[in-house]
């Protein structure tokens, strides 16, 4: 299921992003290609692409965890860069903190040798429409 979402969505297949799922535990790993680095002079990943994989790991494990919905729609988004992401693969995790009737508030991490060293951070909330209720309104 998780990795037809993101199958479908084009810029994560430009990312060519691949999903482990061990329980209801996701992880998103993006390999990493040259066509990522933002910073040659670094060389630093560019972090529009960070940015990218986390707001979609966070969707990902939203779609998840709650597969009846539509693909949940971002509210508001803000990543935070900790450290520069070397030319590596990165990995991935999101956790909804709390989610409502319509409102998920989700957190996301993305690392590279290490999860206690994150490279950025992501706190989202995404409103959750249920695949019936869309149909309803229209």
């Amino acid at each position: 299921m998780t990795a037809a979402l993101l199958d479908s969505l084009p810029y994560a297949r430009f990312l060519d992003l691949r999903t482990q799922v061990n329980g209801d535990e996701l992880t998103i790993v993006m390999p990493f290609h040259d066509r990522l680095i933002g910073n040659p002079m670094l060389p630093a990943l560019h972090g529009g692409s960070t940015a990218a994989l986390l707001e979609m790991t966070a969707v990902a494990q939203v779609s998840l965890t709650y597969p009846r919905l539509r693909l949940p729609r971002p509210i508001n988004v803000t990543v935070a860069y900790l450290r520069s992401g070397r030319p590596r693969d990165v990995y991935a995790r999101a956790r909804i903190n709390k989610a409502g009737r319509r409102v998920a508030h989700v957190v996301a991490e993305a690392w590279q040798e290490s999860r206690d060293q994150p490279i950025a951070a992501l706190t989202a909330h995404f409103l959750l429409d249920d695949v019936d209720e869309s149909t309803r309104d229209s």
